[in-house]
């Protein structure tokens, strides 16, 4: 079965859990600077329970190559520029992210790679559960067997 998966963005209230979807953050216009934030299910839908970010990455390099079976994931670029392939086992979609006031929602069993790093880029990536190395699925052709199960 294919599936259909919402690019457009989303509001918080009616995120559907199961697609990946851009948010956009609160903005907070000021002559000395703005000001985004997002809060536990506020703006995004689920809880924090862990923060990393990613940043340095050579040019020419990717990261990710892996999916989650239960980890949900809220990525923004705070600096610079990447890509974000999400692939759902029947199709791929790039997502550019290049502005702190919105994010890409990323749901469980996705298959994700991040790449096209500017120089100086920072990616800020919140998730809903802490590192569980059981989590992950990193053989693509596993990803694609156990999605049909989904």
């Amino acid at each position: 079965m294919i599936s259909i998966i919402s690019w457009m963005p989303c509001l918080t209230l009616y995120i559907n859990m199961n697609y990946p979807c851009i948010i956009n953050l609160p903005k907070i216009p000021d002559k000395r600077g703005n000001l985004s934030f997002f809060e536990n299910v506020n703006q995004i839908p689920f809880k924090i329970k862990r923060t990393y970010w990613i940043y340095d990455v050579p040019g020419g390099e990717f990261r990710g190559g892996h999916a989650y079976k239960e980890n949900q994931e809220f990525i923004v670029a705070l600096s610079g520029s990447f890509d974000i392939v999400l692939d759902d086992g029947n199709e791929k979609k790039t997502f550019s992210l290049n502005r702190s006031y919105y994010g890409l929602y990323v749901p469980r069993m996705y298959w994700r790679e991040m790449n096209n790093f500017s120089t100086n880029s920072l990616a800020l990536i919140v998730s809903n559960t802490e590192y569980n190395e059981d989590d992950y699925i990193r053989d693509y052709s596993e990803f694609c067997l156990l999605r049909k199960k989904v």
